[in-house]
């Protein structure tokens, strides 16, 4: 990656630092601010995740971009080197939520009493209120201590937050009670007064606003463990991500078994799986057969049959025999590791809309401070008297707080994402929600996305009494002999039958097919030419059968012995079982599907009726695919495009919205917006149905922050607000977001919700 400024070009490195301090969405948008102004910087600083994505020019070092955070008044830190990783490291949300559970605790303790003393007018005995200024003082002191101290640090960096917000409210309410105490003759022993949702009018010179200072703390000291407890739980997928790797593998080294980390394991040691073992990292089986159990990674429930020279990936669950698998992919290379490295770049950045939201949040504060100002204003010109026009200022300051606005995105994004990992769905970044919603055409290769991308043996016709086994047992036995896909295809089918035999005086003609002895007997397998120069006639009822899987758009090959041929095998690039239900969910969504492929017509159309695809478009080179997306773009369609070969990248990219099949090529992978991790179609279905929900869901949380702030703020400024209602409302808006997002982690696939 390179940069240009003039005519000098930089690299550029891109680092995600952990952010401490922040406490709202402002916060986020300062320090974004801030890092954006360095020369050649480009930051994006997510509240959700306490973390900064930040690209550098070389001309930057990593110390400048942590020096401009902490001049901010905010920590920064670099992520640990993967060495330094250890299963405890998570621990510092768990001590965060520690230190707010306790000082929520005692704040509600002490607060209790005084909220309860000044609702109910009866209970208010002499001196209650010197009771309630004593309880209530620790509550605003200790309790409210991270408001006041972020409010003067950002007052010392000469910037105003939530926390100025909630700080100045609490203290002047807690202030305005001192001086009705000490000064006024709010501490005359006897003293009592009502409590009222409203304001009233009056001098306000008997007024305590203890209860306001002490509830309005204990509601924004709940909101924020509430948001942090529901911020780690929304972390909890890729944090499980994370972890689902084994920590120790059996390697072999000189002919012996010795244990080691992870860690330490190199490309190209072999080591040794057992069942119900871990796959320590990516690599290829060499000796051994067993089962694989994917969910862990894919949302797969069936496992995988493996044997020697198949790929397995590590997390995964050996559930069979014992393996010996030769390790290709290490450390931060393996699958793993790049899908959390997705899953964390997706809940880094930001979509359209969370833009938006920060932007309003960052000149939010100072537009509220000057609100407040002016109903004070306002009410003191019109006669109600302090006490009313500071109750309504406050009610202002309290109310408008704009937290709920700041996490309705970053939440959303962070469950969304993290159960997507889940099920094997990698969305690449928030922008890709967007797409989603708007996509109204699907384009889907054929070869391993629609089919199997294998060569298989479909059907097998015989004539004159030929036994069907037999056949299969001689003509697979002389294909074992040959590389060709089909050959293949009909040797892997007769093997799985029974053992074959050995087959003497194998030669293969290039173009048409084999011959040799197999059991004492000469067979020829091929094409009707091959057939016809060895003599072999070929019955009526074979040559019907042949045309017949033609027509169907599958590949025919004869095989024939003692002077005749005697059946027809059907070989054709299998439909996947679960794609005709996929077309249909697809549908169902309100998608077109379109088969694009290099394949002829004929194999196309065949393709295309069994799983139930009515548009075709067949024999395109892969750099015509790309021609194909943007003409169906320019005729106004809203593009999906899902492939798993080299030849998709390009298209992949060209497409509105990219799916990788995640058993493709990496070059498709790294071109595609979504990755479907198990390579089948029913995901792309579920990956588009979760971008959709995750999306909704970012519109309802903001829809909610936006109402609520609207609606609320005249009503405090109005004076039908009290300041300790408006406390709870704000608190309980934020909690209502992040729950909402929550309920993300009960999304389950269409499969599982049938």
């Amino acid at each position: 990656m390179s940069t240009g400024t003039g005519h000098l070009t930089y690299a550029t490195r891109r680092i995600d630092l952990a952010i401490g301090g922040m406490t709202c969405a402002s916060c986020a948008a300062r320090i974004e601010k801030k890092l954006n102004r360095i020369d050649g910087v480009t930051a994006t600083v997510n509240y959700a995740t306490e973390k900064a994505s930040v690209t550098f020019p070389d001309t930057v070092t990593t110390d400048q971009l942590i020096a401009t955070v902490e001049a901010t008044g905010y920590t920064a830190a670099l992520p640990p080197a993967p060495e330094q990783e250890t299963p405890e490291a998570p621990a510092a949300p768990g001590d965060e939520l520690t230190g707010l559970r306790r000082r929520l605790r005692t704040s509600a303790v002490l607060a209790v009493p005084v909220v309860v003393l000044a609702m109910v007018p009866a209970w208010q005995f002499t001196n209650w209120q010197w009771l309630s200024l004593v309880l209530a003082a620790p509550v605003v002191v200790y309790g409210g201590a991270p408001f006041h101290r972020a409010a003067w640090t950002n007052l010392r960096h000469g910037a105003a937050t939530m926390d100025t917000l909630i700080s100045v409210g609490t203290l002047a309410a807690f202030g305005w009670s001192l001086w009705a105490l000490f000064l006024g003759t709010a501490g005359t022993p006897g003293m009592t007064h009502p409590f009222t949702l409203a304001v009233g009018r009056g001098g306000g010179q008997d007024a305590v606003y203890l209860e306001v200072a002490a509830a309005v703390t204990v509601f924004i000291l709940a909101g924020r463990f509430f948001e942090a407890r529901s911020k780690r739980r929304a972390g909890a997928a890729l944090r499980a991500l994370l972890e689902l790797g084994a920590k120790d593998v059996t390697v072999l080294r000189d002919g012996r078994e010795q244990r080691i980390p992870v860690r330490q394991l190199a490309v190209g040691d072999l080591f040794t799986v057992r069942p119900g073992e871990k796959i320590a990292t990516d690599g290829v089986v060499t000796d051994g057969a067993s089962a694989v159990d994917m969910a862990l990674l894919t949302g797969e429930s069936v496992p995988v049959e493996v044997g020697a020279g198949d790929p397995v990936v590590g997390a995964t669950v050996n559930v069979g025999g014992r393996l010996v698998v030769r390790a290709q992919r290490v450390g931060g290379e393996t699958q793993l590791a790049q899908m959390a490295r997705l899953v964390e770049q997706a809940q880094t950045g930001k979509a359209a809309v969370q833009r938006l939201a920060d932007r309003i949040s960052a000149v939010f504060v100072p537009i509220v401070i000057g609100l407040a100002v002016a109903t004070l204003g306002f009410w003191l010109g019109t006669g109600a008297g302090p006490a009313a026009a500071f109750t309504a200022a406050v009610a202002v300051l309290i109310i408008a707080c704009p937290c709920a606005l700041g996490l309705a995105t970053p939440t959303a994004l962070l469950v969304g994402t993290g159960r997507g990992a889940q099920l094997g769905i990698l969305i690449k970044g928030p922008e890709v929600l967007e797409s989603t919603r708007r996509v109204d055409t699907i384009v889907l290769d054929k070869t391993g996305t629609v089919t199997t991308g294998r060569m298989s043996l479909v059907d097998v016709a015989t004539s004159g009494g030929t036994d069907r086994a037999r056949a299969l047992r001689l003509a697979g036995a002389a294909e074992a002999a040959s590389e060709h896909p089909i050959a293949q295809a009909i040797a892997a089918a007769a093997a799985a039958a029974g053992d074959l035999p050995a087959v003497a005086g194998f030669a293969s003609t290039q173009g048409l097919g084999v011959t040799g002895t197999v059991d004492g007997v000469g067979v020829v397998v091929g094409r009707p030419a091959l057939l016809a120069e060895h003599g072999l006639a070929i019955p009526a009822e074979l040559d019907a059968a042949r045309q017949q899987a033609e027509r169907a758009g599958r590949t025919a090959v004869l095989a024939g012995w003692e002077g005749q041929a005697r059946a027809v095998f059907a070989v054709a690039d299998a439909v996947k079982p679960t794609s005709a239900a996929a077309i249909a969910g697809l549908r169902a969504l309100g998608l077109t599907p379109v088969l694009l492929t290099g394949d002829n017509r004929t194999v196309a159309a065949a393709i295309a009726a069994e799983v139930g695809i009515d548009q075709v478009i067949a024999e395109v080179l892969p750099a015509g695919k790309v021609d194909e997306i943007r003409r169906l773009q320019a005729a106004g369609r809203v593009v999906a495009m899902a492939g798993d070969g080299v030849n998709d990248a390009a298209a992949l990219a060209a497409a509105d919205l990219g799916l990788a099949m995640g058993t493709g090529a990496d070059a498709a992978i790294e071109a595609a917006d979504l990755t479907l991790v198990r390579g089948d179609l029913t995901a792309a279905v579920d990956a588009i149905r979760l971008s959709r929900r995750t999306l909704a869901t970012i519109r309802t949380n903001l829809f909610w922050a936006f109402a609520y702030n609207v609606a609320a703020l005249p009503l405090a400024a109005l004076g039908l607000l009290n300041p300790m209602i408006a406390g709870a409302a704000m608190a309980l808006s934020s909690v209502f977001v992040v729950s909402n997002s929550l309920r993300l982690r009960g999304f389950r696939t269409a499969a599982a919700a049938r």
